[in-house]
């Protein structure tokens, strides 16, 4: 009985010295992700769904890509409704430890995704001196999103420390 005891008290120990260490990050080179994170127990995992962007335009038509705007603007929209959603748990973009992107291919630069318009908002907001840390993260060029004016699909998971 006193052995299960110190057992499960050494487990509690553990655990929270786990905890305590927090999440970590590794980076290699200057690019803002990580080549790889680990969540330790202790953390309250968020899974954030695909969002895509909200029209940014009112006056043009709802079915243009002047609704949406270009690649740079639809990636600032995305990550704007991420960072509600975010908030709404009791993250922010801080706590994100992974990341999809799927870009469609834009037709002002023949079909080829516009990875510099996606880096360029992304990088506002991952690996600056306000918010260093960066997700792991995956960007793809997909065949199409749910509308034909949609370029840009983001989903995020964050970890935060459990209560």
């Amino acid at each position: 009985m006193i052995r299960t005891a110190i057992i499960a008290a050494l487990a509690l120990t553990a655990t929270a010295a786990t905890a305590e260490e927090g999440i970590k990050r590794t980076y290699t080179g200057s690019f803002p992700i990580a080549q790889s994170v680990t969540v330790p127990p202790g953390y309250k995992t968020i899974y954030v769904s695909g969002m895509v962007p909200a029209i940014i335009n009112p006056d043009a038509p709802t079915e243009s890509f002047e609704a949406y705007g270009d690649t740079a603007a639809q990636t600032e929209s995305v990550l704007k409704r991420i960072e509600t959603a975010l908030k709404a748990e009791g993250a922010g973009f801080g706590d994100v430890v992974n990341m999809k992107v799927y870009l469609v291919g834009d037709p002002k630069l023949g079909g080829k995704m516009d990875f510099a318009g996606m880096m360029k908002t992304y990088t506002k907001y991952f690996g600056t001196t306000e918010q260093p840390n960066k997700p792991s993260r995956v960007t793809a060029q997909v065949a199409a999103l749910a509308s034909p004016y949609f370029l840009v699909e983001i989903e995020v998971t964050a970890a935060i420390p459990a209560k």
